[in-house]
Parts: structure tokens; C-alpha cells; sequence
């Protein structure tokens, strides 16, 4: 199926879902605050009061909604199934609605409920929101089979067409299934490392990527196409039916930071370089405050019995404390229900070079023999991580953040990885809801890496929400 054919498909498919949800919502709504019989009054000039039935009003409210999603672009395939810019585009389109019916109701005077629109508006958004995230899941499922995914042909020199294509295969819910390589010079039948199959000559790729059966070339390098070839290449596309994709030389960027603008026919990009100061971080420490006070209060009789079992089961003190690195290097001293032995940090170093990771910062031993029985479940479902709420609370760490590591760790960072201590550490963060234990060194420090560099109040919320999950059903990742 080409990339037009299931784009066009899915596409319906959602406007169909987004219908019935704006219809469920809004009627809804009509019918739980106004009834059915009720009507709206306006003011029509010289001929005085009319009415208008709520039931012609919620119709044009949806009619319009739709039409809002539309203009959006809420439904492009570039944008489903994929980051935030979706949901973003869903709720821009209902607050620009919003404010178009208070314009029209009070130029003409138009007397609506206030609760009615006060409902239907951000329950709408919410069911949406909810309604998109389920056609995620779905269309995951369906690309991770090799469906709903567009067919493309990666153009550029063999080292940055490897880096993409290892990009892709990591992440099959991106809609990309690489059919094919064509990069300069000579060699083999496949990229080597892969089974990715390549043809030499980047001038022959318009027929490369048919011969492949690809819709859309991806251009990888710069260095190998020239302008003019580059130009050429996308008149030679079927307007509609095939694609041409550009991937700057820019790793792990978030898409808020970069910017195109064009100067005299040349598309700058312009990458904001990330800030750890200002407004955000006050936005950052305040929305840190509410939701741990929030937890803490509605978790506090978990805490209390979660501390009795720790008490119960093993000779020790209810807390583990052990000072770890956080903002800036300044060290700090992080809380943990104690899951280990007393006085178990004596063996760590043994642990460590039986694994023969001591000269690595890695996050924890494998097959633990430290741990205790009540500790095991402590650490399975992350409970022995819930005082640091407390450390959250101080200010010594945030919700969402790179883990802090002890000191002897941090000894061993690289200048790339302490790149992580410029923001405050976390109780959780992107290699704990992407892997946690199964995930190399090197996997962990990119993720904390593209957080430092990309970090936002909504990334924050979008990565407890996975937290939540990955807590509910740990999997074989949880140690």
C-alpha cells in the first residue's frame, strides 16, 4: 500500500473517530446542561429578539470543530502516530474555536450557557486527545508489523545513511521501512552491517527508489547531491504518490528548538541552543512542587505501610540515604525505602568487578544478592524510589531528570555525560521509561542527553504518564 493510499485510509478513518466523539461531547453536554428543548437568544438588529434552538447550535459547533481539525492539519500522516505536535494541533484548534463562538456570541449578542460551552470545550479536547492516543497505540502495533509505513530509499554517503537507517529500525512506529540504500562509489550488495540492500550512484536515485518499489527518498548528506541534483530529483517525484525527505546532520534536536526560515530561496534552519535558567526552571520547580505534594498526600498510607514492611522483614533502619551528585556536581543526600542488606554498600565494589562492570557507571548489579525479600517487589515496581518525593519536595531533585549517580560514577563521565548534571536529577526520566536495565550505558547517557538538551513542562507530563506505566507493568526490564 503506498504511502497516499494508507494515509488517505487512516486519515478517514480518524475524522470518522473525531466525529463521533465531538458528537458524543457536545450533545452530550447539551443534553446534561440544557436539555434538548432549549434555546439560545440573540439580538438581531431592528427586528428584535430571535431565537435559536441549542440543538442548531451544538451542529454548528461540531460542523465547525471538524472543519477547525481539518485546517489544523490534525489528520496528516506527518503528524500521526508520532511526538507531540498532534495533540498540540488538536488543542490549538479547539481554543482558536473557542474564542471564534465568544466573538460571534457577543457581537450579536448571543445569549449561550456559559456552562454548556464551559464543558463541551475542554471535555472535547480531553476525549480527542484520548480518541488520538488510542489510534497510537493501534497504528504502533501496525508499523511495528511493517504496515501503515511509508517505503523509503536513503540517499546520501554510506556513513550518515547507516546512522538513519539504525534510526529507523529503532523506532518502526516513525511509519519509515528502509527498502533500500544508494549512496557513491562501489562494494557489496547490502549496506555493510545490515541487510539493507544498496546501489552505487547517487545521480540514478529517482530510479533506484522505484526499482526498489519505495515512495519516498530520504536525502541523508548534503555532501553527495548537489543543489541542482537535489532540485532535479524532486521534479522528477509524482506530485502526491512520491515524497522527498531531507535529514539535517542534527541528532537528538527536539522539534520546538529549530525553526526554518527562508532567505532569498535558502531554507535556514535555526537551532535554539537549549537554556537552563529563567522562566522555565520557576515553571519547572513550581509544577515539581504540586505534583509531589499531591502524591505524597494521596500515597501517605502506602508510605506508612511500605515503611512497617521494610521494618519487619530485615534488621536496619527503614530509610537508605547515600549521598549522590545532582545539579552543578553539588552533592546531596537522595532517601530510598531500604531494599538491600544493612550495610551492603561494603560489597558493591566486589559485585562490580564480578560482573566486570567497574569500570563503567552503571546503574545497578545484576542478580543482586544483597537484595532482600521484601525488596525484590520494592524494586520491581520502583516503591523504594517513592521517598525521593521528599528529596523533591527539598529541592535536591526533580520529578523528571537525568538519574543521579554516586560520586565514583560520575568520576567516570566523558565530557558528553556531564552534560547531565547541568539540570536538576530526577526520580524518573527518559531511560526508565525506554528500557531501564536492558539499555547500555552509552543508550542511557543519549536519552538523558536529548532530555537535557530538549526538556519542556509537556515532555515532563508525557514522560510520568509512561513512568505510571511502566511502574504498572514493569516487564523483564525491571530489576
Amino acid at each position: 500500500m503506498t504511502t497516499s493510499a494508507w494515509s488517505s485510509k487512516l486519515a478517514s478513518r480518524v475524522r470518522l473517530t473525531d466525529l463521533l466523539v465531538l458528537l458524543w461531547v457536545v450533545f452530550g453536554t447539551q443534553i446534561g446542561w440544557v436539555g434538548l428543548d432549549r434555546t439560545a437568544r440573540g439580538f438581531s438588529g431592528s427586528r428584535g429578539d430571535i431565537a435559536v434552538s441549542y440543538t442548531i447550535v451544538s451542529f454548528v459547533i461540531v460542523a465547525a470543530w471538524m472543519i477547525a481539525l481539518e485546517l489544523f492539519d490534525t489528520r496528516s500522516p506527518r503528524v500521526l502516530g508520532l511526538g507531540t505536535q498532534e495533540y498540540r494541533a488538536v488543542a490549538d484548534s479547539a481554543v482558536r474555536l473557542f474564542g471564534l463562538v465568544a466573538i460571534v456570541a457577543f457581537l450579536f449578542k448571543i445569549d449561550i450557557g456559559r456552562g454548556y460551552i464551559l464543558i463541551a470545550f475542554p471535555l472535547g479536547v480531553l476525549v480527542l486527545v484520548f480518541s488520538r492516543w488510542m489510534w497510537r497505540q493501534w497504528l504502533g502495533v501496525m508499523r511495528r508489523r511493517g504496515e501503515y509505513s511509508s517505503r523509503v530509499l536513503l540517499v546520501g554517503s554510506e556513513a550518515s545513511v547507516t546512522v538513519i537507517a539504525r534510526e529507523f529500525a529503532r523506532m518502526p512506529e516513525a511509519g519509515y521501512r528502509v527498502a533500500g540504500a544508494c549512496v557513491p562509489g562501489s562494494g557489496g550488495d547490502h549496506l555493510p552491517g545490515t541487510r539493507i540492500p544498496v546501489e552505487y550512484g547517487v545521480e540514478h536515485a529517482l530510479a533506484v527508489m522505484r526499482d526498489f518499489g519505495a515512495d519516498t527518498v530520504v536525502i541523508t548528506s548534503a555532501d553527495e547531491l548537489g543543489p541542482d541534483q537535489v532540485r532535479r530529483l524532486s521534479w522528477g517525484l509524482i506530485p502526491g504518490a512520491e515524497h522527498l525527505v531531507v535529514a539535517p546532520s542534527l541528532i537528538d534536536i527536539g522539534g520546538p528548538r529549530i525553526h526554518t526560515r527562508p532567505v532569498a530561496g535558502l531554507p535556514l534552519m535555526h537551532v535554539e541552543t537549549p537554556r537552563f535558567e529563567g522562566r522555565k526552571l520557576v515553571a519547572k520547580r513550581i509544577f515539581d512542587l504540586i505534583i509531589s505534594f499531591a502524591i505524597v498526600v494521596m500515597l501517605s498510607p502506602l508510605l506508612a505501610v511500605l515503611a512497617i514492611c521494610v521494618k519487619a522483614t530485615s534488621p536496619g533502619p527503614v530509610f537508605y540515604r547515600q549521598v549522590r551528585v545532582g545539579l552543578k556536581g553539588r552533592p546531596f543526600t537522595m532517601l530510598k525505602f531500604r531494599s538491600m542488606s544493612d550495610g551492603a554498600d561494603a560489597h558493591l565494589a566486589a559485585l562490580l568487578a564480578r560482573d566486570g562492570t567497574d569500570t563503567k557507571p552503571l546503574f545497578k548489579v545484576q542478580n543482586d544478592p544483597r537484595v532482600t525479600s521484601i525488596g525484590s517487589v520494592l524494586r520491581k515496581y520502583s516503591l523504594d524510589e517513592l521517598p525521593q518525593l521528599f528529596n523533591v519536595l527539598h529541592g535536591s531533585m526533580s520529578l523528571v531528570g537525568p538519574r543521579p549517580q554516586r560520586s565514583a560514577e560520575v568520576e567516570l563521565y566523558d565530557h558528553a555525560a556531564g552534560r547531565r548534571l547541568f539540570v536538576q536529577p530526577g526520580m524518573t526520566g527518559l531511560w526508565q521509561v525506554s528500557g531501564r536495565s536492558t539499555l547500555s550505558w552509552e543508550e542511557s547517557v543519549r536519552l538523558d542527553l536529548y532530555y537535557v538538551e530538549n526538556w519542556s513542562i509537556t515532555g515532563d507530563l508525557t514522560i510520568l504518564v509512561r513512568t505510571f506505566r511502566a511502574v504498572i507493568l514493569p516487564g523483564r526490564s525491571a530489576i
